[in-house]
């Protein structure tokens, strides 16, 4: 292996353990990870991941995000969200996450998605139950399914990433 193929070996690792890391962040990791092998493949000429992989890789990427997204929502639907506070969740979570990225060097990003969420959720219900307990009770499921889903993506991607370096590797 020359230099040049250290390097850019190197360079494609770190860029799937990002990917696993961008997952905490609530940003599309298992998708990061997908692209970065369909370029290591195209750089390679398809040599160590195929097309078989890719589509492999593709169908665990693809579920890994819908069952994030069916989690986030199963887990505030089961203590009785309304679809109200579903949203306002999914908002809550986004807009936690851009307000709280400059405070903890980034770990602010991950506090604020969930704490978002959990306000989102709750001044919904606070605002249509007009009673604090139910209220809680919803916004601590919203935030128990988020947990739920971003736990499942990151043993997908882990999963992927196995899948990569053992073909690499192998």
């Amino acid at each position: 292996m020359t230099p040049i193929e250290a390097v850019g070996l190197t360079v494609f690792i770190l860029i799937l353990f990002l990917g696993i890391f961008s997952i905490l962040f609530g940003f599309p990791g298992t998708i990061i990870i997908l692209l970065a092998s369909i370029v290591y493949s195209l750089l390679t000429g398809f040599e160590k991941i195929g097309f078989k992989i890719i589509l492999i890789l593709a169908g665990i990427s693809l579920s890994a995000e819908l069952l994030e997204f069916y989690l986030g929502i199963r887990g505030a639907a089961k203590f009785g969200a309304s679809k109200g506070s579903i949203m306002a969740s999914l908002i809550g979570a986004v807009a936690g996450a851009v307000l709280m990225t400059p405070f903890l060097l980034g770990l602010g990003t991950l506090i604020g998605a969930f704490l978002g969420g959990f306000a989102g959720t709750f001044i919904v219900e606070i605002m249509r139950r007009k009673d604090l307990k139910p209220a809680m009770r919803v916004s601590y499921g919203a935030v128990v399914g988020r947990v739920a889903g971003v736990l499942a993506k990151g043993c997908c991607a882990l999963i992927m990433i196995v899948i990569i370096l053992s073909a690499i590797y192998s």
